[in-house]
């Protein structure tokens, strides 16, 4: 298999492509050719398409890396020939006839689920002011103020779409938990993590939000995995 050398990041709800703004550069670094999605969040095959034309555009090897929601994205963008893996930055890993819903449901609400907060359209936010305890407690004041004053709003519909065929079932997958994560339960992701297998699972001492306080280590499993496929 030739050497991989294209990424694809896929951020998820309440953001956008932003979100990897610390992952990037040393990504960038290393000589990656790096492509980040801006995804609508206007429902999950919108998001999927989107993804998958992006990394279909690029020539050669691609990995895909989803944080969040966008572990949804890339379990279904990933069956574009040329994505030979995925990583799953505190994301959903869900299973065919899963929705983001269902996978809640196994649990008690994580603590962040009361800063969602719906509109008239269908939308849903988190609230500014409880943006940082919800979604990223271990990042700066000022760095969480302006991803809750940024935040992209993800449809209602989203948690409600359910999952085509994952294609983590045929494709190499790699995944980091995230142990102070108040948006998706971190005893959810390690039983995601296993579920779809992972050649390696990481646990990092990290809120939901391990793409910005921990972009090192995110960068070291995306070197890792890229160096296990060849």
């Amino acid at each position: 298999m030739p050497a991989v050398k294209n990424i694809v990041l896929v951020h998820g709800a309440w953001g956008d492509a932003s979100h990897w703004r610390h992952v990037i550069p040393p990504l960038h670094a290393k000589g990656y050719r790096i492509a980040a999605v801006q995804n609508p969040l206007t429902s999950l095959a919108d998001d999927v398409e989107r993804t998958r034309k992006l990394a279909e555009s690029l020539e050669g090897p691609t990995l895909l890396v989803g944080h969040s929601y966008g572990g949804a994205v890339i379990s279904g963008a990933g069956h574009a020939a040329n994505v030979v893996g995925l990583v799953y930055v505190a994301a959903f890993a869900p299973d065919e006839g899963d929705s983001l819903g269902s996978i809640f449901a196994r649990r008690e609400p994580p603590s962040g689920a009361a800063s969602i907060r719906p509109d008239k359209d269908g939308f849903l936010w988190l609230a500014q002011d409880t943006f940082r305890e919800s979604f990223g407690q271990d990042l700066s004041e000022t760095e969480a103020l302006v991803m809750a004053v940024a935040q992209k709003p993800i449809a209602g519909r989203c948690f409600e779409d359910r999952a085509g065929t994952p294609a983590w079932k045929t494709k190499p997958s790699w995944y980091q938990v995230s142990r102070h994560d108040h948006m998706i339960p971190p005893e959810t992701e390690q039983w995601m993590a296993e579920r779809i297998k992972a050649k390696k699972i990481i646990t990092l001492d990290a809120s939901h939000a391990s793409l910005a306080s921990h972009a090192k280590e995110i960068v070291a499993l995306i070197d890792e995995a890229i160096a296990s496929l060849g």
